[in-house]
């Protein structure tokens, strides 16, 4: 056995942090997720992409919402890297078709030379229908739905497909499908939402959970993956973390409290709702009280050490190390995809990515 196989052990074994050892790879792989609203211009993306390369990440992903397109920024990515996996989280099936979808997938798939992972979720209620301009209705269907005809154009070309949500009498993708096209990875958080994503998903990424609740939801994507007959194995689940790391311990902590408090209280019921079912449904109900007050101090200050502790990685580069660690050695995790948390400056970018980058 080696070190950082070692390591992973012990930390099955207790959810307290293990230092991995001088020199010891995490026991998965490490995705950046970025933020598009970040950069200046797409070019500045495909910047940050090289540097993510260089430093020994396995992926780059970026979000789309009300901002930017993805497939520029990350197109210039692919173009400017030449090993870094390419992915999005997420794109819904409110705000493309499934033939769009596909194409989407495809392009990005062609523009990577075959490294493009295609990310989808249901969105949420505030992005479908204030953006979009669509009713948030039947949103697993529509999912599940999205998936299988974008299986089709994968198969046979075309999205003909009759369903309860869609019904597409079909026409030809106009360039040759590629042998082995985009994997699918879906973000969910419930329990059927999973299922859905072990039963149709090539991946997971999954967002907001302790150790304990993550564990717990393994064993719904489980179920849907048997549904399929395959297995844990064939997913590739990579969850989301917000983090930073700076030699200023206290500021690292109180922007990571500021930033995991807001995705609770203000970011729509579904982070929220989840993290009270895994066990924290009076800090849930006091942020969102706050919120309700539209308090951002209160909020934070409603987030105890315990519960920041379980949900993010932020501290001093050891303690981020440590954390990643122990979060990337729970069966069935592939990859551990590090976010920014909000209010972060270049400096504390940098050093968060350097100190993460150790362990690749």
């Amino acid at each position: 056995m080696g070190v950082a196989d070692a390591v992973a052990d012990d930390a099955q074994q207790s959810h307290e942090p293990t230092v991995a050892a001088e020199g010891a790879r995490v026991n998965a792989e490490l995705d950046l997720l970025v933020s598009l609203n970040d950069y200046e211009t797409p070019q500045d993306v495909a910047d940050r992409a090289v540097q993510a390369e260089e430093l020994g990440f396995d992926r780059l992903t970026v979000g789309e919402t009300t901002g930017w397109n993805i497939v520029p920024p990350l197109t210039l990515a692919a173009d400017r890297t030449d090993e870094l996996g390419i992915s999005n989280d997420v794109i819904s099936p409110f705000g493309r078709s499934p033939a769009m979808l596909a194409q989407t997938a495809l392009t990005l798939h062609d523009a990577s030379d075959g490294r493009f992972r295609l990310g989808l979720g249901p969105s949420s209620p505030a992005i479908t229908e204030r953006w979009h301009g669509k009713a948030f209705e039947r949103p697993l269907r529509r999912t599940r739905e999205a998936v299988e005809i974008i299986r089709a154009v994968y198969e046979t070309g075309s999205p003909a497909y009759e369903g309860e949500i869609f019904d597409i009498a079909g026409l030809n993708y106009e360039r040759d499908v590629p042998e082995s096209p985009p994997p699918i990875d879906l973000a969910t958080l419930g329990p059927k939402a999973t299922e859905m994503a072990g039963r149709f998903g090539d991946g997971w990424a999954p967002q907001m959970f302790t150790r304990d609740g993550l564990e717990e939801r393994l064993e719904d994507l489980a179920r849907g993956a048997d549904l399929a007959e395959k297995s844990l194995e064939d997913l590739r689940v990579a969850p989301i973390v917000r983090g930073i790391a700076s030699e200023d311990r206290e500021a690292a902590r109180e922007k990571a409290r500021s930033t995991i408090a807001f995705m609770l209280g203000a970011y729509g019921p579904y982070y929220g709702d989840s993290v009270a079912e895994q066990g924290y449904p009076e800090v849930v109900s006091e942020i969102r009280d706050a919120w309700g007050e539209r308090d951002t101090d209160a909020m934070a200050a409603a987030l105890p050490d315990e519960v920041l502790d379980e949900l993010a990685p932020a501290g001093t580069p050891d303690e981020v190390r440590e954390w990643v660690t122990d979060y990337a050695a729970l069966e069935g995790v592939d990859a551990v995809r590090i976010g920014f948390v909000d209010g972060m400056s270049d400096a504390e970018k940098e050093t968060t990515m350097h100190a993460v980058s150790e362990l690749a």
